[in-house]
């Protein structure tokens, strides 16, 4: 009789012959989607970044910020792996973000941080574009808030200015805890903001008011720290014992649970082997499997987050 670790194996390996999507599933519109993040990689950015994407993966995230980020690597790394799969510019999505000063270190900063704040935030998006190799970014996204209003909207309204000269597609916020703070950004933004990228994370209730109003007004809500802060979620019993049935991974089930969600998280994975099986878990997605049978099933990592409410999207009777 064959053992349920050799049954795993081979639906993973069945999992696995389809590792790139089609055309249809890399839709760069679509959403949620797992983007792979590459903080924290330094110098084996660019290795990190060619394996993802020959992976599969299309969305790639970076921010302008030499402390966690090689920025320049992660150009390297999508040119590379453009050229050996045949990829054009256009078939990827480039996310990076501008930093305030306080995100910096002193002997490290990408601007002249005696510059206005407009310059440094120009001065900032020339360097990404210069790093990433390309002449417009996807999404650009204000890393944290300023220390007042009128720094943060002039920093806002100066990203803008980069949407008006073709240099940026979209834009977006990130480190956004209060709610009444993304409101008022939205509230006054010309040009509305697509994306919010919090931490995932009990401390914030797992935003559950920010993914509502995201979810109301078309912004992507993307997630990081979404499993190292909330092992307690998908490591439990009957956790482990749902991932077994579907044939997934603990975290592989709870990067499937974020999307159920609505939630497109980052994925930082440096094993090519974990990269292939969270694409292949994201085909089956994208296919229209639905993971999860009903809210219940949701309910065993929902539950277990410590968060009231967390189901943002389905009714308690809903079927997924």
């Amino acid at each position: 009789m064959m053992s349920c670790n050799t049954r795993y194996m081979l639906c993973m390996g069945a999992l696995l012959c389809n590792l790139l999507p089609s055309s249809s599933a890399l839709a760069l519109k679509d959403r949620p989607v797992l983007k792979y993040g590459t903080a924290w990689k330094k110098e084996e950015t660019a290795k990190f970044v060619q394996q993802a994407i020959k992976a599969g993966f299309r969305h790639i995230d970076t921010a302008c910020q030499p402390r966690h980020y090689r920025e320049d690597l992660v150009g390297d790394g999508w040119t590379a792996a453009a050229k050996e799969l045949n990829l054009k510019r256009e078939d990827l999505w480039l996310q990076t973000k501008f930093s305030g000063l306080g995100a910096h270190s002193e002997d490290n900063i990408p601007y002249d941080k005696d510059a206005p704040l407009e310059t440094r935030v120009r001065q900032s998006l020339a360097l990404s574009l210069q790093n990433l190799q390309t002449d417009y970014i996807d999404s650009w996204v204000m890393h944290g808030p300023e220390d007042n209003w009128d720094d943060h909207f002039e920093v806002w309204r100066t990203m803008e200015e980069a949407v008006d000269e073709g240099k940026v597609r979209q834009l977006g916020m990130s480190n956004f805890y209060r709610l009444e703070d993304v409101e008022w950004t939205y509230n006054h933004a010309r040009i509305k903001p697509k994306v919010v990228q919090n931490r995932f994370y009990s401390d914030s209730g797992h935003d559950v008011e920010i993914r509502t109003f995201c979810e109301k007004n078309d912004i992507e809500y993307q997630s990081f720290w979404t499993l190292a802060a909330n092992r307690d979620a998908y490591s439990h019993p009957e956790a482990l014992e749902l991932a077994k049935k579907k044939g997934l991974s603990p975290e592989g089930l709870f990067y499937a649970f974020c999307m159920a969600l609505g939630i497109s998280p980052m994925n930082g994975s440096t094993d090519e082997v974990h990269m292939k099986e969270d694409i292949a878990l994201m085909n089956r997605i994208r296919s229209g499997e639905k993971i999860f049978e009903d809210s219940n099933e949701m309910g065993i990592i929902g539950n277990a987050l410590g968060t009231p409410n967390w189901n943002t999207i389905l009714d308690e009777e809903d079927e997924l």
